[in-house]
Protein backbone atom coordinates (compact mmCIF):
# COMPACT_ATOMS: atom_id res chain seq x y z
CA UNK A 1 0.00 0.00 0.00
CA UNK A 2 1.59 3.37 -0.87
CA UNK A 3 2.67 5.53 2.12
CA UNK A 4 2.10 9.55 2.69
CA UNK A 5 3.88 11.21 0.76
CA UNK A 6 7.72 12.01 1.61
CA UNK A 7 10.09 14.96 1.02
CA UNK A 8 11.53 12.76 -1.91
CA UNK A 9 8.07 12.24 -3.49
CA UNK A 10 7.68 15.80 -3.16
CA UNK A 11 10.82 16.93 -4.47
CA UNK A 12 10.23 14.48 -7.49
CA UNK A 13 6.83 16.24 -8.49
CA UNK A 14 8.49 19.51 -8.43
CA UNK A 15 11.15 19.09 -10.44
CA UNK A 16 8.41 17.03 -13.08
CA UNK A 17 5.98 20.05 -13.21
CA UNK A 18 8.57 21.44 -14.58
CA UNK A 19 10.55 19.33 -16.70
CA UNK A 20 7.82 16.28 -17.92
CA UNK A 21 8.07 15.31 -21.53
CA UNK A 22 5.56 16.21 -23.74
CA UNK A 23 4.22 12.75 -24.97
CA UNK A 24 1.55 12.32 -27.39
CA UNK A 25 -0.11 9.80 -25.34
CA UNK A 26 0.53 12.08 -21.50
CA UNK A 27 -1.86 14.72 -19.91
CA UNK A 28 0.46 17.65 -18.39
CA UNK A 29 1.35 17.68 -15.16
CA UNK A 30 -1.82 18.03 -12.86
CA UNK A 31 -4.21 17.81 -15.87
CA UNK A 32 -6.87 15.04 -15.55
CA UNK A 33 -5.53 11.37 -16.79
CA UNK A 34 -5.48 10.99 -20.19
CA UNK A 35 -7.78 8.47 -22.67
CA UNK A 36 -7.01 5.30 -20.67
CA UNK A 37 -7.11 3.51 -24.35
CA UNK A 38 -4.40 5.91 -25.11
CA UNK A 39 -2.26 4.77 -22.21
CA UNK A 40 -2.62 1.78 -22.95
CA UNK A 41 -1.98 1.35 -26.23
CA UNK A 42 1.75 3.12 -25.48
CA UNK A 43 2.04 1.37 -22.28
CA UNK A 44 2.32 -2.00 -24.51
CA UNK A 45 4.52 -0.62 -27.44
CA UNK A 46 6.88 1.16 -24.76
CA UNK A 47 7.69 -2.41 -23.90
CA UNK A 48 11.34 -2.94 -24.02
CA UNK A 49 11.21 -0.11 -26.76
CA UNK A 50 12.50 3.64 -27.04
CA UNK A 51 9.88 6.62 -27.19
CA UNK A 52 11.41 7.57 -30.95
CA UNK A 53 10.93 4.24 -32.35
CA UNK A 54 7.07 3.97 -30.72
CA UNK A 55 5.94 7.94 -31.79
CA UNK A 56 5.16 6.78 -35.59
CA UNK A 57 3.56 3.73 -34.94
CA UNK A 58 0.96 4.98 -31.96
CA UNK A 59 0.71 8.15 -34.67
CA UNK A 60 -0.68 5.50 -36.86
CA UNK A 61 -2.76 3.28 -34.80
CA UNK A 62 -4.67 6.15 -33.39
CA UNK A 63 -5.15 7.74 -36.76
CA UNK A 64 -6.10 3.90 -38.11
CA UNK A 65 -8.18 3.29 -34.74
CA UNK A 66 -9.20 5.92 -32.50
CA UNK A 67 -10.47 3.90 -29.82
CA UNK A 68 -10.71 0.40 -28.47
CA UNK A 69 -13.79 -0.65 -30.28
CA UNK A 70 -12.25 0.06 -33.46
CA UNK A 71 -9.28 -1.66 -32.91
CA UNK A 72 -11.38 -5.00 -31.94
CA UNK A 73 -13.04 -4.91 -34.65
CA UNK A 74 -9.60 -5.04 -36.88
CA UNK A 75 -7.89 -8.09 -38.34
CA UNK A 76 -5.56 -9.45 -36.60
CA UNK A 77 -3.33 -9.38 -39.74
CA UNK A 78 -4.15 -6.00 -40.25
CA UNK A 79 -2.77 -5.29 -36.66
CA UNK A 80 0.85 -7.29 -37.45
CA UNK A 81 1.13 -5.38 -40.31
CA UNK A 82 1.02 -2.10 -38.84
CA UNK A 83 3.28 -2.92 -36.48
CA UNK A 84 6.10 -4.68 -38.31
CA UNK A 85 8.97 -3.61 -37.30
CA UNK A 86 8.76 -2.44 -33.86
CA UNK A 87 9.69 -6.31 -32.53
CA UNK A 88 8.43 -8.31 -30.22
CA UNK A 89 5.61 -9.31 -32.15
CA UNK A 90 3.39 -11.30 -29.63
CA UNK A 91 2.93 -7.41 -28.10
CA UNK A 92 1.19 -7.07 -31.33
CA UNK A 93 -1.32 -10.38 -30.92
CA UNK A 94 -1.68 -9.41 -27.44
CA UNK A 95 -2.64 -6.16 -28.44
CA UNK A 96 -5.53 -7.55 -30.41
CA UNK A 97 -6.70 -10.05 -28.09
CA UNK A 98 -6.86 -8.04 -25.25
CA UNK A 99 -9.26 -5.00 -27.61
CA UNK A 100 -11.53 -7.91 -28.18
CA UNK A 101 -11.46 -8.57 -24.12
CA UNK A 102 -12.36 -5.17 -23.39
CA UNK A 103 -15.17 -4.90 -25.74
CA UNK A 104 -16.72 -8.04 -25.23
CA UNK A 105 -16.61 -8.30 -21.39
CA UNK A 106 -16.00 -4.57 -20.09
CA UNK A 107 -18.45 -2.38 -22.38
CA UNK A 108 -15.42 -0.72 -24.18
CA UNK A 109 -13.93 0.30 -20.84
CA UNK A 110 -10.93 -0.54 -19.30
CA UNK A 111 -11.07 -1.48 -15.57
CA UNK A 112 -9.36 0.57 -12.95
CA UNK A 113 -8.41 -1.70 -10.64
CA UNK A 114 -5.12 -3.19 -11.11
CA UNK A 115 -6.00 -6.66 -10.39
CA UNK A 116 -8.68 -6.39 -13.40
CA UNK A 117 -6.32 -5.06 -15.75
CA UNK A 118 -4.14 -8.23 -15.49
CA UNK A 119 -6.47 -10.55 -16.06
CA UNK A 120 -6.70 -9.08 -19.63
CA UNK A 121 -4.58 -10.59 -22.10
CA UNK A 122 -0.87 -9.02 -22.44
CA UNK A 123 -1.11 -6.95 -18.91
CA UNK A 124 1.40 -7.96 -16.78
CA UNK A 125 2.58 -6.61 -13.37
CA UNK A 126 4.01 -3.22 -14.60
CA UNK A 127 1.37 -2.63 -17.36
CA UNK A 128 -1.63 -2.88 -15.17
CA UNK A 129 0.15 -0.32 -12.41
CA UNK A 130 0.75 2.19 -14.71
CA UNK A 131 -2.24 2.27 -16.45
CA UNK A 132 -4.44 2.58 -13.06
CA UNK A 133 -1.99 5.08 -11.97
CA UNK A 134 -2.20 7.31 -15.18
CA UNK A 135 -5.14 6.38 -16.50
CA UNK A 136 -7.38 6.66 -13.52
CA UNK A 137 -5.36 8.18 -10.63
CA UNK A 138 -5.07 4.76 -8.68
CA UNK A 139 -2.23 4.50 -5.82
CA UNK A 140 -0.37 1.87 -8.03
CA UNK A 141 2.99 1.50 -8.34
CA UNK A 142 4.80 1.01 -11.35
CA UNK A 143 8.52 -0.23 -11.87
CA UNK A 144 9.93 -0.77 -14.85
CA UNK A 145 13.75 -0.51 -16.15
CA UNK A 146 13.85 3.09 -15.31
CA UNK A 147 11.98 2.89 -12.16
CA UNK A 148 14.18 0.08 -10.65
CA UNK A 149 17.18 1.49 -11.85
CA UNK A 150 16.02 4.77 -9.62
CA UNK A 151 15.24 3.36 -7.03
CA UNK A 152 18.04 1.27 -6.58
CA UNK A 153 20.39 3.87 -6.75
CA UNK A 154 18.53 6.08 -4.15
CA UNK A 155 18.94 3.79 -1.62
CA UNK A 156 21.97 2.04 -3.27
CA UNK A 157 20.67 -1.61 -3.04
CA UNK A 158 23.03 -3.60 -2.86
CA UNK A 159 21.56 -7.39 -3.78
CA UNK A 160 22.25 -8.23 -7.23
CA UNK A 161 19.52 -8.48 -9.50
CA UNK A 162 16.79 -10.51 -9.96
CA UNK A 163 17.34 -11.02 -6.29
CA UNK A 164 16.95 -7.45 -5.71
CA UNK A 165 13.78 -6.78 -6.92
CA UNK A 166 11.44 -7.55 -4.15
CA UNK A 167 13.65 -4.92 -1.60
CA UNK A 168 13.59 -2.24 -4.69
CA UNK A 169 9.59 -2.93 -5.10
CA UNK A 170 9.19 -2.21 -1.58
CA UNK A 171 11.06 0.88 -1.80
CA UNK A 172 9.42 2.08 -4.52
CA UNK A 173 5.97 1.36 -2.84
CA UNK A 174 7.08 3.52 0.31
CA UNK A 175 7.60 6.26 -2.05
CA UNK A 176 4.23 6.12 -4.12
CA UNK A 177 1.78 8.84 -2.64
CA UNK A 178 -1.76 8.42 -2.47
CA UNK A 179 -2.05 11.76 -4.76
CA UNK A 180 -0.64 12.11 -8.70
CA UNK A 181 0.58 8.89 -8.72
CA UNK A 182 0.27 8.91 -12.17
CA UNK A 183 2.81 11.74 -12.38
CA UNK A 184 4.84 10.43 -9.88
CA UNK A 185 5.01 6.87 -12.06
CA UNK A 186 5.87 9.70 -14.84
CA UNK A 187 7.95 11.12 -13.20
CA UNK A 188 10.20 8.40 -12.44
CA UNK A 189 9.99 7.26 -15.69
CA UNK A 190 11.33 10.64 -16.96
CA UNK A 191 14.28 10.74 -14.41
CA UNK A 192 15.22 7.26 -14.76
CA UNK A 193 15.21 7.89 -18.83
CA UNK A 194 16.97 11.59 -18.77
CA UNK A 195 18.81 11.99 -15.66
CA UNK A 196 19.42 8.38 -14.00
CA UNK A 197 20.63 6.57 -16.95
CA UNK A 198 22.02 3.41 -17.52
CA UNK A 199 25.72 4.95 -17.92
CA UNK A 200 27.36 8.09 -16.64
CA UNK A 201 23.90 9.36 -14.52
CA UNK A 202 23.78 13.28 -14.41
CA UNK A 203 23.92 13.23 -10.80
CA UNK A 204 24.70 17.23 -11.20
CA UNK A 205 21.29 17.73 -12.73
CA UNK A 206 19.24 15.01 -10.52
CA UNK A 207 16.54 16.43 -8.24
CA UNK A 208 17.52 13.72 -5.70
CA UNK A 209 21.01 13.73 -5.77
CA UNK A 210 20.83 14.99 -2.37
CA UNK A 211 18.69 12.12 -1.00
CA UNK A 212 20.77 9.31 -2.51
CA UNK A 213 22.80 7.11 -1.56
CA UNK A 214 24.30 5.66 -4.60
CA UNK A 215 25.41 8.93 -5.22
CA UNK A 216 27.14 9.88 -2.31
CA UNK A 217 28.74 6.39 -2.72
CA UNK A 218 30.61 8.08 -5.55
CA UNK A 219 29.91 5.46 -7.88
CA UNK A 220 26.37 5.68 -8.63
CA UNK A 221 26.28 3.37 -11.85
CA UNK A 222 27.43 0.56 -10.00
CA UNK A 223 23.67 0.53 -9.22
CA UNK A 224 21.85 -1.88 -9.37
CA UNK A 225 23.88 -4.67 -9.49
CA UNK A 226 23.51 -7.27 -12.17
CA UNK A 227 24.64 -10.67 -13.01
CA UNK A 228 27.71 -11.10 -15.32
CA UNK A 229 25.78 -11.47 -19.02
CA UNK A 230 25.67 -14.96 -20.43
CA UNK A 231 26.70 -14.72 -24.38
CA UNK A 232 23.69 -15.08 -26.60
CA UNK A 233 24.06 -18.54 -28.73
CA UNK A 234 24.06 -17.56 -32.53
CA UNK A 235 21.90 -19.59 -35.11
CA UNK A 236 21.99 -19.78 -38.67
CA UNK A 237 19.67 -20.07 -41.67
CA UNK A 238 18.41 -19.32 -44.87
CA UNK A 239 15.89 -17.15 -46.69
CA UNK A 240 14.87 -17.34 -50.30
CA UNK A 241 13.94 -14.16 -52.36
CA UNK A 242 12.04 -16.04 -55.42
CA UNK A 243 10.45 -13.70 -57.95
CA UNK A 244 8.42 -13.95 -60.98
CA UNK A 245 7.33 -11.02 -63.29
CA UNK A 246 7.96 -8.47 -60.87
CA UNK A 247 6.36 -10.23 -57.63
CA UNK A 248 8.09 -11.86 -55.02
CA UNK A 249 6.83 -14.76 -53.47
CA UNK A 250 6.33 -14.39 -49.37
CA UNK A 251 4.84 -16.64 -46.82
CA UNK A 252 2.82 -16.44 -43.70
CA UNK A 253 4.65 -17.28 -40.70
CA UNK A 254 2.75 -20.08 -38.43
CA UNK A 255 0.57 -17.96 -35.83
CA UNK A 256 3.14 -19.37 -32.99
CA UNK A 257 7.07 -19.39 -32.65
CA UNK A 258 9.53 -16.28 -33.59
CA UNK A 259 7.66 -13.75 -35.46
CA UNK A 260 4.48 -15.63 -35.79
CA UNK A 261 1.45 -14.85 -37.85
CA UNK A 262 3.90 -12.27 -40.08
CA UNK A 263 4.15 -11.96 -43.69
CA UNK A 264 8.21 -13.33 -44.63
CA UNK A 265 10.20 -14.71 -46.66
CA UNK A 266 10.41 -18.55 -47.21
CA UNK A 267 12.93 -19.62 -44.57
CA UNK A 268 14.64 -22.76 -43.96
CA UNK A 269 13.55 -24.39 -40.14
CA UNK A 270 15.62 -22.02 -38.33
CA UNK A 271 14.78 -21.07 -34.52
CA UNK A 272 15.72 -19.69 -31.36
CA UNK A 273 16.92 -24.00 -30.54
CA UNK A 274 18.88 -24.73 -33.44
CA UNK A 275 20.06 -23.59 -36.98
CA UNK A 276 18.35 -24.20 -40.12
CA UNK A 277 18.52 -27.42 -42.44
CA UNK A 278 15.52 -27.18 -44.62
CA UNK A 279 15.97 -27.44 -48.41
CA UNK A 280 14.85 -24.41 -50.41
CA UNK A 281 11.08 -24.05 -51.28
CA UNK A 282 11.70 -24.88 -55.18
CA UNK A 283 14.61 -26.08 -57.52
CA UNK A 284 15.79 -22.93 -59.30
CA UNK A 285 19.62 -20.88 -60.11
CA UNK A 286 19.90 -20.18 -56.50
CA UNK A 287 22.56 -17.41 -56.26
CA UNK A 288 23.60 -16.43 -52.82
CA UNK A 289 23.54 -12.53 -52.30
CA UNK A 290 24.62 -12.17 -48.58
CA UNK A 291 24.19 -12.53 -45.08
CA UNK A 292 22.01 -9.80 -42.87
CA UNK A 293 22.73 -10.19 -38.95
CA UNK A 294 19.73 -9.73 -36.47
CA UNK A 295 20.18 -9.85 -32.26
CA UNK A 296 16.65 -11.74 -30.67
CA UNK A 297 15.87 -11.49 -26.96
CA UNK A 298 17.63 -15.09 -26.48
CA UNK A 299 19.38 -15.30 -29.57
CA UNK A 300 21.48 -14.21 -32.36
CA UNK A 301 20.84 -15.06 -36.22
CA UNK A 302 23.40 -15.03 -39.17
CA UNK A 303 20.03 -15.52 -41.91
CA UNK A 304 22.01 -16.25 -45.24
CA UNK A 305 19.77 -14.84 -48.38
CA UNK A 306 19.29 -16.71 -51.86
CA UNK A 307 17.50 -15.43 -54.55
CA UNK A 308 16.23 -16.91 -57.98
CA UNK A 309 14.10 -15.84 -60.72
CA UNK A 310 12.13 -17.72 -62.69
CA UNK A 311 10.36 -17.78 -65.98
CA UNK A 312 7.32 -19.83 -64.93
CA UNK A 313 5.30 -19.52 -61.79
CA UNK A 314 5.71 -22.31 -59.34
CA UNK A 315 2.21 -24.14 -57.78
CA UNK A 316 3.47 -23.57 -54.17
CA UNK A 317 1.68 -21.73 -51.15
CA UNK A 318 2.04 -18.11 -50.25
CA UNK A 319 1.52 -14.53 -52.21
CA UNK A 320 2.58 -13.09 -54.58
CA UNK A 321 3.37 -9.64 -54.17
CA UNK A 322 4.53 -7.09 -56.34
CA UNK A 323 8.35 -5.78 -55.78
CA UNK A 324 7.84 -2.19 -56.30
CA UNK A 325 5.23 -2.64 -53.44
CA UNK A 326 7.49 -4.93 -50.78
CA UNK A 327 7.44 -2.10 -48.25
CA UNK A 328 3.60 -1.81 -47.54
CA UNK A 329 3.92 -6.07 -47.26
CA UNK A 330 4.58 -5.20 -43.27
CA UNK A 331 7.98 -7.37 -42.78
CA UNK A 332 9.35 -7.43 -39.68
CA UNK A 333 12.58 -6.11 -39.43
CA UNK A 334 14.81 -9.21 -40.01
CA UNK A 335 12.50 -10.02 -43.38
CA UNK A 336 13.15 -6.43 -45.02
CA UNK A 337 16.84 -6.51 -44.45
CA UNK A 338 16.36 -9.79 -46.46
CA UNK A 339 14.41 -8.43 -49.01
CA UNK A 340 16.55 -5.48 -49.34
CA UNK A 341 19.62 -7.10 -50.02
CA UNK A 342 18.19 -9.63 -52.46
CA UNK A 343 16.93 -6.63 -54.49
CA UNK A 344 19.96 -5.46 -54.62
CA UNK A 345 21.23 -8.57 -55.81
CA UNK A 346 18.99 -8.51 -58.54
CA UNK A 347 19.19 -5.50 -59.88
CA UNK A 348 22.84 -6.23 -59.98
CA UNK A 349 22.23 -9.02 -62.09
CA UNK A 350 19.70 -7.43 -64.34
Amino acid sequence: MPAPRTPVTDTLLAWYDANARTLPWRSPPGAPPPDPYRVWLSEIMLQQTTVAAVRPYYARFTARWPDIAALAAAGEAEIMAAWAGLGYYARARNLHACAQAVTRDHGRRFPESEEELRRLPGIGAYTAAAIAAIAFGEPATAVDANVERVVARLFAIATPLPGGKSEIRVRADELTPPGRAGDFAQAMMDLGSAICTPRDPDCGRCPLEDDCAAAASGDPAVFPVKPARKAKPVRRGAAFWLDHAGEVLLVRRPPWGMLGGMRALPCDDWCAARSGEAAAPVEADWAACGTVSHVFTHFALELDVHSARLLTRPAIDGEWWKIEEIGEAGLPTLFAKAAALARVRQEEMA
